[in-house]
């Protein structure tokens, strides 16, 4: 997510793409989150109580690849909770990734208002399962700096400034911002990363312990303050400040502010 404000249950009416009708038949069909970029999830709930979700992008979207969501979904599946893959396409109006309901409650579902410590705890826990499970040297996927740089470059050249960026970093004119991210910290620990580590993409149990991840589309290599910097950012968003520690705490390691400020602008620019 980029603008945490603009992503969340849909609150308008919801048109449904024929695609995502195809795909759900006779199930019960559910808009149940829109991205800031417009792309839609739906909840499909048949007859015989099984459920599945159905992701959809308008075409012509880059930020979001299904079709790479589904390929780092297969490879991660036999090692970590994540969602299994049912079916994946595209058309000419867009792509979509239908997958098999897991167990587990989005950590920004109701059932956890007044709970931010054990939110911040099983989110914790769970980016160090990822992290220890998951081989970096079998992993085809890459996270890195250099890369993401590049679409840090190409969304500066589209015109992309302050007025898109987070409060922390529109004190910074594009110049500052872009001669900061070249001067990245050293290397602390190369893990298979998440890729957009917020408070909702980790599912949760009822007790607060760690279920599953999801939205997984730039899962890959990098290092693991990548993963860190962004779920403790985004844990401020949802739940307010004070709760970094608790997440540190839980992951097994001590905040480091330098990487934290690197990746946090890294992830704000590409």
């Amino acid at each position: 997510m980029h603008t945490p404000s603009l992503s969340g249950p849909p609150v308008e009416p919801v048109a449904v793409p024929a695609v995502v009708t195809a795909l759900a038949g006779d199930a019960a069909l559910t808009p149940v989150w829109r991205n800031e970029l417009g792309g839609l999830t739906f909840r499909l709930d048949r007859s015989d109580g099984v459920t599945s979700y159905v992701k959809w992008v308008a075409a012509g979207t880059p930020e979001i690849d299904l079709v790479g969501e589904a390929e780092r979904l297969v490879w991660a599946q036999a090692r970590v909770a994540v969602p299994p893959v049912l079916d994946h396409g595209t058309d000419l109006d867009g792509a979509w990734l239908l997958t098999a309901a897991v167990p587990g409650r989005s950590a920004v579902d109701a059932h956890w208002a007044g709970r931010a410590t054990d939110v911040a705890a099983g989110i914790g826990r769970g980016l160090r399962l990822l992290h220890d499970a998951l081989p970096v040297d079998e992993c085809p996927f890459d996270w890195g700096i250099e890369r993401r740089l590049r679409r840090a470059d190409e969304r500066i050249a589209a015109g992309e400034g302050p007025a898109n960026w987070f409060p922390e970093h529109r004190h910074l004119d594009p110049d500052e911002a872009r001669a900061r991210l070249d001067a990245p910290p050293a290397v602390d620990r190369l893990v298979v990363c998440h890729g957009d580590a917020c408070v909702p993409n980790t599912l949760l149990h009822d007790d607060a312990t760690f279920a599953a991840h999801v939205d997984l589309g730039s899962l890959g290599i990098a290092d693991r303050w990548a993963d860190l910097a962004v779920a403790t950012w985004s844990l401020g968003w949802d739940f307010g400040p004070g709760f970094d520690d608790v997440l540190f705490d839980a992951y097994g390691i001590d905040p480091d502010p330098h990487r934290i400020a690197y990746y946090r602008l890294l992830y704000d620019l590409a």
